[in-house]
């Protein structure tokens, strides 16, 4: 009971396998034409001040 247990998650380890071996697609790297200066994003960030007077807490 207990080999027949092993030998059927055994096989079952073994067609994982080579399902997992014959299954992944085979894809080839494109190198991409690479530019002399790297490109630096430099977002603009502003502060807006609220001219609001705040309201108290009550803290």
């Amino acid at each position: 009971m207990l080999l027949t247990i092993t030998l059927c998650i055994l096989c079952l380890v073994a067609i994982n396998f080579l399902l997992l071996i014959f299954s992944c697609s085979k894809t080839t790297r494109v190198k991409k034409p690479s530019s002399k200066q790297p490109v630096v994003i430099k977002p603009n960030l502003t502060k807006v001040l609220s001219e609001e007077p705040l309201a108290p807490t009550g803290s």
